[in-house]
């Protein structure tokens, strides 16, 4: 057996994965267009507690470690729940480096005197995590985590809306690359 075809072998059997590449190339690795679906779980209605979303995700690295993401979601949530109304929510933010792998909003305000939730972003075992946190006038809080996962063929999703600590809302889904 030639020693190249055996080197060959010896590099394929301890060559990381994609997630595990991911990690390693920090934000970068998300970087792109990426569109797909997922499905909502909640109790807050009884005629919608599974509902279908369509998603798209765009991130963009920029100048000095940065990134902002967009990411727009069509919910079919209210009305008739044979024929449910579509309703397009759009987000935008920008973040700042903090330290390799962490990042903060640059929306950030006081999330006690803000109408802007506090949001910071990291970078962990091939996911790039968005974590906002909101107080409310009464004191309640609300926060929403956000996975987006990088596999061999896509991106998975994984969301959780929580209001004092009960989770209100659940969505997970594929998203596919569909540019860079």
């Amino acid at each position: 057996m030639p020693r190249s075809f055996l080197c060959l072998c010896v590099l394929l059997l301890f060559w990381p994965g994609p997630a595990a590449l991911a990690a390693d190339a920090g934000i970068a690795a998300f970087q792109g267009v990426w569109r797909g679906n997922a499905v909502s779980e909640s109790d807050i209605s009884a005629n919608f507690q599974l509902t279908s979303r369509d998603i798209d995700v765009t991130v963009r690295t920029g100048d000095g470690g940065g990134f902002n993401i967009v990411w727009n979601t069509v919910q079919r949530q209210k009305g008739d729940p044979n024929n449910p109304r579509e309703k397009l929510k759009s987000t935008e933010m920008q973040f700042a480096p903090v330290r390799p792998g962490v990042w903060r909003s640059l929306g950030n305000g006081d999330p006690l005197n803000s109408a802007a939730p506090f949001a910071w972003a990291y970078v962990k075992g091939g996911s790039l995590n968005i974590v906002t946190m909101q107080i409310y006038a009464d004191g309640r809080h609300e926060t929403q985590s956000y996975r987006r996962t990088l596999s061999g063929t896509g991106m998975a999703l994984e969301f959780i809306r929580t209001v004092d600590g009960e989770q209100v809302r659940r969505a997970s889904g594929r998203l596919v690359k569909v540019a860079k």
